[in-house]
């Protein structure tokens, strides 16, 4: 499978354990800097169709702030009711402190 490369954002721009917003090729995606390692998930609710970057991140557990289904940032599993649809993931990158975000073309 072949992946498409976006550059993000340099990393000091992501407050640490933190998650933020961003449009990638027109689509929604949140970033996570969580206890210093990037990952980045659909920014949309499986469940709601609430921004997750809304929501509340309590360790490496994302929660909607719409129904407060809960998600696994590094996983993308629902852990919390009502979500039962996980949310799909992307692999990252931190190269010379600026963060990438890589997805399937």
């Amino acid at each position: 499978m072949s992946e498409s490369c976006h550059r993000i954002c340099p990393l000091q721009e992501l407050a640490a354990n933190s998650v933020r917003k961003f449009e990638v090729d027109g689509k929604a995606v949140a970033i996570y800097h969580i206890d210093g390692v990037v990952y980045a998930t659909d920014d949309t609710c499986t469940h709601g169709l609430s921004s997750l970057s809304k929501g509340e991140l309590d360790g490496d557990v994302i929660e909607c702030s719409l129904h407060f289904g809960a998600f696994h940032v590094p996983t993308g599993k629902p852990v919390g009711a009502p979500c039962s649809i996980a949310l799909q993931t992307y692999r990252t990158e931190v190269r010379e402190g600026v963060v990438h975000l890589y997805r399937p073309e």
